[in-house]
């Protein structure tokens, strides 16, 4: 198993990578009803969930409540099933489908539970935990305030200890705040002393809570999102969470899961919205034939389906790889939440990928769906109109996609610094490489050989391109945002793209996928495509810290490494479309 950030240096076995077609009957089976809830419940009240009709979310989280969805993964002690981290993220990918109930759903099983969960001590735990799994009590989590976004430890809402020393007073205001309207529980950040970062269990029946207007939003418009305003609210001093001035610590490490969650939601998004596009290519006529059969619109089709199977193989990757972890854990000695909290920060470079490519390509999914359904497209009337206005706020939620770029490049630098992530002696490998002559070896037709090879390519590109930034730029390389979100994008393509050929090849060698299979297009075609991207970034990153013979070594070095055997992806996509076609859905691809 590699640990968080090894995919830059080392590969991982296909055989000991999850795929989606190892899912359980009981996981399958969840999934189902998961569905089966998001038609018969969400689906056919998606306008007045728009509306904002009074007490209809609240309803439809108790309903969801009630068939043990709220609380998939809490322990049974706590009122939850105990599921593991990929049945966990399967749900979510299906309940992702739901627009503004996916979000208050999310926000309630995520950021308005985990806390209390990860970090709360046993008595708040029996308190709270067992009313939100079962939907008796509703969660909300408050942490952005109006000059405190991506700078969370900024915030200016107080708390001062009582003078009886039994409360915490609470003082100040947060802005976006999920679920406002209706939660009952509220994980609330605030500074002691003017710096300590601190976070407080909050019901909403304490004298001083109070709350402003909804938001009038651009989309996820069901969703309720107010400020919430603390006016001498009395928090007992039991209800302090975690440790006074470790806040942080809760704020940022909830985010890893929640960022892996994201990247769920945005798969059953994308499914979605491919499968309205497919329906409506295939119904609609122009020029006496459906629109379907133009090349146009079929390279759209195909571009929708590799996305969302890239984000799926590598989002079940990933999630197989936290539970691996979390299974560690626990049988070291530590209790279940304490395993999760340590595995999701253990690959939390990994979850600011997946966040940045599952937000990207669900937004590429519903643009593009918008377009292929023309006039209809922009009307409201139609579904993907609303999924085009939801979709945009993902790149906002769980850090931006620019943080979580930045941050994904910073998290390796420092698991490097620290000893946990060897990057110097892979770099320096690929530094000596570049000063020899290369080394064509023996052809290799084995299976996905090429595709393993252009893998290893990637990973040079990186370590040359990013050890040189950092030799040539030094401690100003944290100014250098610009080179460093090349860098993150270069390292975004290389995971995805590896995911592809693992699953690809576990499939291979498990159900005899041929040469010739669809999916072995999708695969060629992202990899294709990326190493295009992967060049272009590494050259305009270097271009901007390099310069003389230093420029010219690393131009030719990119250039070797960026190379990829020919193919036709025009070609590919059209075989990618013409199934799809004809299948008048996705199944081929995802059962």
């Amino acid at each position: 198993m590699l640990s968080g950030g090894e995919f830059l240096i080392k590969n991982q076995e296909a055989l000991k990578t999850f795929i989606p077609e190892n899912f359980d009957e009981e996981q399958k089976m969840i999934a189902d009803m998961c569905r089966d809830f998001i038609e018969n419940e969400i689906d056919p009240k998606l306008d007045q969930i728009d509306k904002l009709e009074d007490g209809l979310m609240q309803s439809l989280l108790k309903e969801a409540g009630n068939l043990g969805l709220l609380g998939t993964g809490l322990p049974e002690e706590y009122g939850g099933f105990g599921k593991d981290e990929i049945t966990f993220m399967l749900q979510t990918e299906v309940l992702g489908t739901g627009h503004s109930f996916a979000v208050a759903f999310a926000a309630h099983t995520g950021i308005g539970t985990l806390p209390i969960y990860y970090y709360g001590t046993e008595e708040q735990k029996n308190k709270y935990l067992p009313k939100l799994a079962s939907g008796e009590w509703l969660g909300a989590y408050c942490l952005t305030e109006p000059g405190s976004g991506s700078d969370a430890r900024a915030a200016k809402t107080q708390a001062v200890l009582s003078e009886d020393g039994n409360h915490y007073i609470l003082n100040g205001q947060k802005m976006w705040i999920t679920n406002a309207g209706f939660a009952d529980v509220f994980t609330v950040f605030a500074q002691i002393d003017s710096d300590k970062f601190t976070a407080f269990i909050v019901e909403r029946g304490y004298e001083g809570v109070s709350f402003g207007n909804e938001e009038h939003k651009m989309g996820i418009k069901g969703s309720s999102t107010r400020q919430v305003f603390f006016n001498d609210v009395k928090v007992p001093k039991e209800n302090l969470l975690g440790e006074i001035g470790k806040g942080h610590y809760i704020a940022f490490n909830i985010l890893n899961i929640g960022r892996l969650k994201l990247a769920a939601a945005t798969l059953g998004g994308a499914k979605k919205a491919a499968a309205h596009s497919l329906k409506y290519a295939n119904e609609r006529h122009q020029f006496k034939q459906p629109i379907s059969g133009f090349g146009a619109i079929q390279h759209k089709l195909a571009e929708q389906l590799i996305k969302t199977y890239a984000l799926e193989t590598t989002l079940f990757r990933t999630t197989a790889l936290v539970e691996e972890q979390k299974q560690k854990l626990m049988k070291e000695g530590k209790t279940s939440a304490e395993a999760i909290l340590a595995a999701a920060e253990e690959y939390s470079i990994e979850c600011a990928i997946l966040k940045v490519f599952g937000s990207e390509a669900l937004d590429y999914v519903v643009d593009e769906g918008v377009q292929i359904l023309g006039g209809y497209g922009f009307s409201e009337e139609f579904p993907l109109a609303r999924a085009y206005r939801d979709s945009r706020i993902n790149r906002i939620f769980e850090g931006t996609n620019e943080i979580n770029r930045l941050l994904s490049v910073d998290m390796v630098v420092r698991k490097a610094l620290k000893g946990q992530l060897d990057l110097l002696g892979p770099a320096m490998a690929v530094q000596n490489e570049l000063m020899g002559i290369p080394d064509f070896g023996d052809s290799d037709d084995s299976f996905l050989a090429a595709e393993k090879k252009a893998i290893e390519n990637m990973r040079k590109s990186i370590l040359m391109v990013a050890g040189a930034a950092f030799q040539q730029l030094g401690l100003k390389m944290k100014t250098e945002q610009e080179v460093i979100m090349r860098i993150a994008d270069m390292a975004i393509d290389m995971y995805v793209a590896e995911s592809l050929v693992l699953r690809i090849e576990r499939l291979h060698a498990e159900h005899d996928l041929k040469t010739d299979a669809l999916q072995v297009y999708v695969a060629k075609t992202f990899i294709f495509d990326a190493m295009e991207r992967i060049h272009t970034n590494g050259k305009n990153a270097i271009n901007a810290f390099a310069e003389g013979d230093v420029l010219r070594m690393m131009t030719m070095g990119l250039k070797r490494f960026s190379k990829y055997e020919a193919f036709n992806t025009i070609k590919a996509r059209r075989n990618i479309a013409a199934t799809l076609i004809a299948d008048n859905s996705l199944k081929y691809f995802f059962g």
